[in-house]
């Protein structure tokens, strides 16, 4: 039964109160009553699981994947116990994809980015674009966000804003009601439900979406100005295939500290070196949680978004490969506060690694169908991002410390020191790669912090085996990341319209204002 149908037969309306500046241009705040509101947030919640089980990170283990797993692992084991001289050529074969993911690393930080663009579109020929911005114990910033979105070049005629906040959370709510609002924002307040993550609260939004494009904004983002334009003018230049495009995600406060420093060449690499190649190769994108656009009709085609999967971006990015459509990159970027705090960076990274794995195996029951809508970059590509991440980070730490101690223990020994070697290519190639996306996301790393990459990814091998331990005792547990510690710098940049370059044309940070709000900040987790 549709919503109009349910609305009927309970008899029900939505309203709206008005909220922020004065006259008739003020923002609305969605009001429905509360039994029509608990039955839309179940849909929001269980949709995708109850119509496509399959697809829902809240499917448990198949049993032919546990077999999958565990029974090649167990025999490569015995046999590897039974008859030793098998050790080596394991060995030599985990080195070859170790090797390969190094060159794969190489070849991205080598190649030339080309991002997606348009014709340049008069403004009534624009669609209308719906802003999503999930909002959780998010007070501290949520006056740096409504300033970024009022930078916005787009008509405002054809903006549509939704600030979505959970029904508990009053700080957030009061701050918002608060903001001056204008007649482009609306307030979409979610009933509490579980799980209390974000993309069930964005499934909950997109009820009141009114744009042909949906996007994504998290609390702390500062997009460039012509972001929304830019990519509303590749979607009309491009066929329906074209299904979503992700902007370069980068850190306004990169150099607080040596972790955020880390963080920014690990994103560097991410977004402007290697989503770039593998966008090139026509291969899926695990997209970022922010700044991705959407057309509507293959968002809602293939489901909407898992709320029972932690890294939900990822995951719908893979999704959509599977059906056939095709994710860009564009050129503007957008910029985060990255985690100033260790343990602030491990509640993140848990969360993230914990929803790779999720996502892995999510699309690993039923690979054919990947390969089928992307061809065989589609498993490619899963393998060589989620795949490897979760892999790499479990293993990372073991592993140095394991080729180091042989190397000092066995100096003689040649296949120690080869071992040792191939990590340091690793190393090399992580480095070059780092540099590279850097440069062309426009900053200079310093080689003091090149050099001691090796120091920080052992930090992923702490998360990851955190990540494990919440899989199986919390799966759906949102490790919310604590925001508003820095905000954003004044604006310093003219508004101008990219060209079609790769981001070292645009300017180093998006034009937005960085006025503290002076509201409490608080860590929290959805979960």
């Amino acid at each position: 039964m549709g919503e109009t149908g349910v609305t009927g037969m309970l008899g029900l309306r939505d309203e709206a109160v008005l909220h922020g500046g004065g006259g008739s241009h003020r923002a609305l705040e969605r009001v429905l009553p509360e039994a029509l509101s608990q039955v839309w947030a179940e849909r929001a919640a269980n949709r995708l699981f109850l119509t496509r089980p399959r697809a829902s990170a809240r499917s448990r283990l198949e049993p032919r994947q546990v077999i999958g797993v565990c029974a090649p692992l167990g025999f490569l084991m015995v046999w590897s116990a039974l008859w030793p001289p098998v050790l080596p050529t394991l060995l030599a074969g985990l080195s070859a994809v170790i090797l390969a993911m190094a060159i794969l690393r190489i070849a991205a930080a080598c190649h030339s980015p080309s991002p997606i663009s348009g014709e340049i579109a008069a403004d009534s020929a624009l669609p209308v674009v719906t802003i999503l911005a999930p909002l959780f114990h998010e007070a501290a910033v949520l006056p740096q966000l409504v300033s970024a979105l009022n930078r916005i070049d787009y008509p405002a005629d054809r903006l549509d804003i939704k600030l979505i906040i959970e029904a508990i959370d009053t700080d957030t709510l009061r701050a918002a009601r608060q903001c001056d609002l204008d007649s482009r924002f609306e307030i979409v307040v979610v009933p509490d439900g579980s799980p209390r993550t974000k993309p069930r609260a964005l499934n909950y939004a997109m009820r009141f979406a009114a744009g042909s494009i949906v996007c994504i904004y998290d609390a702390e983002d500062v997009p460039h100005d012509r972001q929304v334009r830019t990519a509303a003018e590749a979607f009309l230049s491009h066929d329906d295939t074209l299904a979503c495009l992700q902007a370069p995600l980068g850190w306004y406060n990169r150099d607080r500290n040596w972790l955020t420093r880390q963080f920014a060449l690990e994103y560097a690499a991410h977004f402007h070196a290697f989503l770039p190649m593998l966008s090139r190769l026509h291969w899926p994108l695990p997209l970022g949680g922010t700044s991705n656009f959407f057309r509507r009709e293959a968002l809602e085609s293939v489901g909407g978004w898992d709320p029972y999967n932690v890294t939900e971006d990822a995951d719908i990015g893979f999704r959509l490969a599977a059906q056939g459509y095709r994710t860009g990159i564009i050129a503007p970027p957008t910029g985060e506060e990255a985690p100033e705090r260790l343990a602030a960076w491990l509640g993140q990274r848990t969360r993230w690694i914990k929803g790779h794995a999720q996502t892995f195996a999510v699309h690993m029951r039923d690979p054919q169908q990947l390969a089928r809508g992307a061809g065989p970059g589609g498993p490619a590509s899963l393998f060589a991002t989620l795949g490897a991440t979760v892999l790499s980070a479990l293993l990372h730490g073991p592993t140095a410390l394991i080729c180091i101690a042989l190397a000092a223990l066995h100096p003689g020994d040649p296949v120690r020191w080869t071992a040792l070697g191939l990590l340091l290519f690793c190393y090399v190639a992580a480095a070059l790669c780092a540099r590279s996306g850097a440069r062309r996301a426009g900053f200079r790393p310093r080689l003091s912090d090149l050099a001691t990459m090796p120091l920080y990814w052992p930090l992923q091998t702490v998360a990851a085996f955190r990540a494990l331990r919440e899989l199986r005792a919390r799966p759906y547990f949102w490790s919310k990341t604590e925001h508003g510690i820095s905000l954003a710098p004044e604006p310093e940049c003219p508004s101008r319209s990219p060209s079609s370059s790769w981001v070292s044309s645009l300017p180093d940070s998006p034009c937005v204002p960085g006025s503290r709000a002076g509201l409490p900040t608080r860590h929290a987790a959805r979960g």
